[in-house]
Formats: C-alpha cells, sequence, structure tokens
C-alpha cells in the first residue's frame, strides 16, 4: 500500500506541475486531462505493440487500488466535510426549502428518468441491460461534484446566493444519491423489489439515522474543541471526528456521507465562531484547503488512468452519446425547469437555471459506485456508461461552465 500511495502522489504532483506551466485549468480538470491523454497514449502504443509493457503495468496497478473502496471508505469523507466546513449555516437555512428540493426529490426524480430511458435505449444499441441495471445508473449518476464548478464561481465573482445553492445541493445529493443506489442493489441482488414500507425504513435509517449522527459528532467536537486553546489538538480533533466517524455511521449502518456533511457544518460554523481562536481557525482553514485540494487532484488522476480498464466497443461509445443527452435532459426537466418556473420561489438571479443545469458536473463518487457493482454484463455497461459520462461533464462542462456563469452574472442586476 505504501508503494501505491507513493506511486499516485508522485504521479499527481507531476501532472499537477504540468497543468500549472502549460495548460492552467482548474487543477481538477487540468490533471484528470493529462492523465487521460496519457492513459490514451499508452492504450495506442500497446496496439501498436510498443507499450513496454506499460498498459499491463497500469492496469495491475489500478486493480490492485480498489477505486470504489478508496473513494467510498477513504476519500470521501474528507471531501464532504472539508466542502461543509465553508459553508454559511446561517444563509443555508435561508434556502433550506430549495436545496432540499433539488437534493432530494431532484435527485429521486433524477434517477427513474435516467433509468427508464436508458432501459428503453439501450437495446436499441444493442446492449440489453435489466430495468434494475439502469435504475442503479441512474441513482450513481444523479449526484452532483461540486468541486470545479464552485472555484470557477469563486473566480468571477458569481452572486452568493447561486454559490450556495449549488454548494448545499451537492453535499447533500451525494447522500442521497448513495441511499438510492444502496437500496436499488439491496433489490438487484435479492431478486426482490422492497416494499414501500421497507424502503421507507431504509431512508429513514441511512439518511435520518446520518443526519441525526452528524449533528451528535458534530456538537461532540465542538465541545472538545471550546475546552481547549492549542491548535495542534484542536486540528487533530477535526481529524479524528472524520475518520472514526465516518467508520462508525458505516458500523451503525447509517449515511456516513450526509454524517460528514452536518458535522462540517457544525464545527465550520458554530466551532470557528464559538470555539476556535484565531490561530486555531487559520490552522484548521488552512489544514482542510491542503487536504482537500491534494485529494481531489489524486482523485481526479485517477479518473483519468481509469480510461484503461474499460471494455470498449462500438455499441458502448453509442450508449454513452445517448447517455451523455439523456443525463442533461433529466437535469435540464428536474433542476432546470423548477428553478427557471419558480425563480421567486428559488430566489436566485435570472438565468441561474442555465447555470445549475449545465453546472451539474459528476465526479468520483459516480465512478466508485459503478466500480461497487458485483462483476456481470450490467455491470460492465453501467461502468463504460458513467465513466463517458463523468469525463464528458469534467472535461466539457467543467471547461465551459465559466462563459455560461458570467452571461449570468453580466445579465443580473
Amino acid at each position: 500500500m505504501l508503494d501505491i500511495a507513493a506511486i499516485c502522489l508522485v504521479i499527481t504532483a507531476l501532472l499537477a506541475y504540468v497543468n500549472h506551466r502549460v495548460l492552467r485549468w482548474p487543477a481538477t480538470i487540468g490533471v484528470m486531462a493529462i492523465a487521460l491523454l496519457i492513459s490514451l497514449g499508452i492504450v495506442g502504443l500497446h496496439a501498436l505493440g510498443v507499450d513496454y509493457g506499460l498498459k499491463a503495468y497500469e492496469a495491475s496497478l489500478l486493480k490492485s487500488l480498489d477505486f470504489s473502496e478508496v473513494l467510498m471508505q477513504g476519500m470521501l469523507s474528507f471531501l464532504l466535510f472539508a466542502g461543509a466546513l465553508h459553508v454559511d449555516l446561517g444563509a443555508l437555512k435561508r434556502y433550506r426549502g430549495q436545496i432540499a428540493l433539488l437534493a432530494v426529490v431532484a435527485t429521486c426524480t433524477s434517477t427513474a428518468l435516467v433509468g427508464l430511458a436508458m432501459w428503453v435505449l439501450l437495446p436499441m444499441l444493442g446492449l440489453p441491460v435489466r430495468l434494475i441495471d439502469c435504475l442503479l445508473f441512474g441513482a450513481l449518476i444523479s449526484p452532483t461534484d461540486p468541486i470545479s464548478v464552485m472555484g470557477i464561481l469563486k473566480s468571477i465573482g458569481a452572486p452568493k446566493s447561486l454559490e450556495l445553492v449549488i454548494a448545499g445541493e451537492s453535499l447533500f445529493n451525494d447522500g442521497v444519491g448513495v441511499v438510492l443506489f444502496s437500496l436499488l442493489l439491496g433489490a438487484a441482488t435479492s431478486g426482490a423489489a422492497p416494499t414501500p414500507g421497507e424502503a421507507g425504513w431504509l431512508l429513514l435509517q441511512e439518511a435520518g439515522g446520518g443526519l441525526v449522527f452528524g449533528a451528535v459528532l458534530g456538537w461532540a467536537t465542538f465541545a472538545l474543541i471550546k475546552s481547549i486553546d492549542q491548535y495542534q489538538v484542536e486540528v487533530l480533533l477535526t481529524l479524528a471526528a472524520v475518520m472514526g466517524g465516518y467508520a462508525l455511521a458505516m458500523h451503525l449502518h447509517v449515511s456516513g456521507p450526509l454524517a460528514m456533511v452536518v458535522t462540517g457544518l457544525i464545527v465550520g460554523n458554530s466551532g470557528r465562531a464559538r470555539a476556535m481562536s484565531d490561530t486555531t481557525r487559520r490552522y484548521v482553514d488552512m489544514f482542510w484547503e491542503l487536504l482537500d485540494e491534494i485529494l481531489n487532484a489524486v482523485l481526479f488522476v485517477l479518473i483519468g488512468m481509469e480510461v484503461i480498464v474499460i471494455a470498449w466497443s462500438p455499441s458502448l461509445l453509442a450508449a454513452i452519446v445517448a447517455a451523455i443527452g439523456v443525463t442533461l435532459l433529466a437535469r435540464l426537466i428536474t433542476v432546470g425547469l423548477p428553478v427557471g418556473a419558480l425563480s421567486r420561489l428559488f430566489r436566485l438571479p435570472q438565468g441561474s437555471w442555465r447555470v445549475l443545469t449545465w453546472g451539474g458536473l459528476r465526479g468520483g463518487i459516480s465512478v466508485a459506485l459503478a466500480f461497487s457493482l458485483t462483476q456481470g454484463d450490467g455491470r460492465d455497461i453501467v461502468l463504460g456508461l458513467t465513466y463517458g459520462v463523468v469525463v464528458f461533464s469534467v472535461l466539457i462542462q467543467g471547461l465551459t461552465v465559466g462563459r455560461v456563469a458570467r452571461r449570468v452574472c453580466a445579465s443580473s442586476p
């Protein structure tokens, strides 16, 4: 594991350096693009018979590194806590209804729309897949990743309300998407659909339990931090809360992602305002910002490298194009249209529906959930579709959403 970690970190650092010196794209987008190009180059050299074993080495490295395990049991807790740490809880409460609508209702509706649409389209492309597999794809592809979008919005001075809604939606829809995915995966494994009562209980246990556990953990961490004034120990307490809390949430069978979001909100608001000195606040911010940047860079490098383990075919490529169109349309229907039609309810600048629709980037959690599926034809197809949609959203949407946001900002009063 030490060798694997060292290799991943060295590759990430070198690609980040190249991106900074040459491309100058947002860090996560740049490192993923370079890793993807290198991996495709290795595939091309392998086809020509001159790769000197590089393809086999990269494939063995990726197989030894369980992407799903690394993200779901490792990185995700840190990324969600760090993301929630700087969200203004007071402002978030003012938009709680809007965020709940987008994170819960829109994610559930998008899961159904994407799943049913792909169930109809895939057989036409020569890829018959079970309805449950299509619904699993809908559940894992519906959650959004705000990493690159938030950086772009901040750099152009986008309205705070728009930043807040995008951040709030993405922080909570990760947890909702994981719960939906778990529910559907249980149905796929058992071969029987859960009753409404069973589904409701699982949602209550996973989502409700995660929220309650996160609140308890957050306030316990707050109390410990408030009782001392030594920044080294206080930073260590936040780290312990994330690692220990996420592990305990898994053992309690409650949503770890939602627990980390709630814990981050409490520590980042009440903790920063009432329990930390200026010195502690500065070190906590620096530590989590640096950790967030490093983990995101590593994550997106791994996403770029994973292209080498996908079983590509002409039918799959056609299906990916269809999936991209379906996911964008579902995002427009479930998020863009409600925000545009109910502008007074959402209280966002005119045209925000375009940013929310086009800025709905998919990221590592979607790929990790796809890799967690059991082996089979359905898994290979879902994995290929997921990878294609994620790469398109990061490279194409991620590099162009700034233009959309600038137009919205320019037209806002």
